[in-house]
């Protein structure tokens, strides 16, 4: 769909004209050759690449395959010749060993390459691709391996401070239907997935706190920032580009068209590079729609006229990549006892990093862990991919067979969205973490973060 929707609009906007049949090229004309060429021109393009022997343009020939009309064969070829390996005939394969090889740099003339090509699918593109930020001091991240997701600047629409409305008034909610659960300074907010996997953002204020949800449905990962940082004016609104990398979608702010990374909340791509920005996550938390409101009465949900027609049944969107084992774009994904798309819930605080299996939960409702330094308890479900962590100080936790949270002695404590409350009004605050697959958290995190284990 994407290789028909690229040509389609490549025709569109522009009147390409034959390459000469001369056999005479230089880097730029065989590069654009790729693309561009009729097939004689290509197979003469790919023939003086051989020659040339470099592998400075491997990068050009594993963006063109992707889509070109022309075998693969032809271009993976050219590829082996010049690098020495053979990933076979897959885009994919050839994208995932770029990812591990960030030791072959592209020649310079792929950035006008890349930029230009992208430009055609639509230019709109170029606010993130301006060529005075496509360099190595404003980009935290290799050009080679961003990647179109099939859709243009905002195509799919932000919800910015979308309408909200109380449960009474709701109908179109099942109670296993399932919702990121929000809540800051007593304001408490149900953003259903089955709405928000159309939208992937929303801006909004919450308990007076400018935040923005980033929802990557294809790393299933959905994380609350706040987007007012020290030192500007305003708080960033954020959209979906239309890029992704390592199958993680690149967010931008609307202010400086800067490309951000979704699951760690830095900007990758743009002036803001270097200026030092992390933006700070609030708590959230998937569950059912009947335990949120059951445990939350006063709570607000997102009405579902958002004003886009989509399809919000529930269900509906993206059911064939939730049900499969396979990723939709190329990443690497380490070997691991954790299979690419199973669900960890990962925390990212107190100078250290560690990710939690889903499965943990299954017999161990309660985990009492530390990370870093730090103690920590995590209460887990995993039917409704449910978690929150806590700060526990000096205490263990466990569930009573009523299922009420004790602590050593026999203490009963209250569980809040905000933290945990004894009977004595101590309070244990709520620590701010996400559910994401595993393959996001490793291409991140990696040997940064530790890794739960009951053993």
């Amino acid at each position: 769909m994407n290789r028909r929707i690229f040509f389609t609009t490549l025709m569109a906007s522009t009147a390409l004209t034959n390459m000469a049949r001369a056999q005479e090229f230089n880097v730029v004309t065989a590069q654009d050759a790729l693309i561009f060429g009729d097939g004689f021109t290509l197979f003469k393009a790919l023939e003086w690449i051989r020659e040339r022997g470099s592998d400075d343009m491997a990068a050009s020939i594993i963006q063109a395959m992707r889509f070109s009309r022309a075998p693969a064969n032809m271009f993976t070829e050219t590829l082996t010749a010049i690098t020495g390996v053979n990933v076979g005939l897959d885009w994919n394969k050839w994208m995932i060993w770029q990812e591990q090889n960030p030791q072959i740099k592209p020649h310079p003339v792929f950035v006008d390459f890349k930029r230009s090509l992208y430009l055609r699918i639509d230019p709109n593109f170029d606010a993130f691709l301006n060529l005075k930020y496509l360099t190595p001091d404003k980009m935290d991240i290799r050009l080679e391996e961003i990647t179109w997701g099939g859709v243009k600047k905002d195509g799919i629409p932000s919800l910015d401070q979308p309408r909200m409305t109380i449960p009474e008034a709701v109908t179109y909610m099942r109670d296993d239907d399932l919702v990121f659960g929000v809540a800051i300074n007593g304001d408490v907010r149900a953003y259903p997935l089955r709405i928000m996997g159309w939208h992937e953002m929303f801006n909004d204020v919450i308990g007076e706190v400018p935040v923005a949800l980033a929802y990557c449905t294809l790393c299933g990962s959905g994380i609350v920032y706040e987007t007012t940082v020290e030192g500007r004016e305003a708080p960033f609104v954020f959209g979906s580009s239309g890029f992704l990398y390592r199958s993680n979608k690149l967010m931008f702010d609307r202010e400086t068209n800067s490309l951000w990374n979704q699951f760690t909340g830095k900007p990758v791509v743009g002036p803001l590079v270097s200026e030092g920005i992390e933006l700070k996550q609030r708590p959230v938390v998937i569950t059912s729609w009947g335990a949120w409101k059951a445990a939350n009465p006063l709570t607000l949900i997102l009405d579902i006229n958002t004003g886009y027609a989509r399809d919000y049944g529930s269900g509906v969107v993206y059911q064939d990549y939730f049900a499969s084992d396979d990723l939709m774009f190329p990443v690497a994904v380490a070997a691991s006892p954790q299979k690419a798309k199973e669900y960890v819930f990962g925390i990212r605080t107190f100078g250290a990093s560690k990710a939690w299996p889903l499965k943990a939960f299954t017999d161990t409702p309660v985990i009492n862990d530390t990370i870093g330094d730090t103690p920590v308890v995590l209460l887990g479900n995993v039917e409704t991919r449910t978690v929150r962590a806590y700060e526990r100080g000096e205490f263990e936790f466990t569930r009573d067979a009523g299922g009420l949270l004790k602590s050593q002695g026999g203490a009963t404590w209250i569980e809040e969205e905000n933290g945990l409350i004894s009977a004595t009004d101590q309070m244990l605050p709520r620590i701010a973490g996400s559910i994401s697959y595993w393959f996001a958290w490793n291409s991140y995190l990696g040997s940064q973060s530790e890794v739960y284990s009951p053993n």
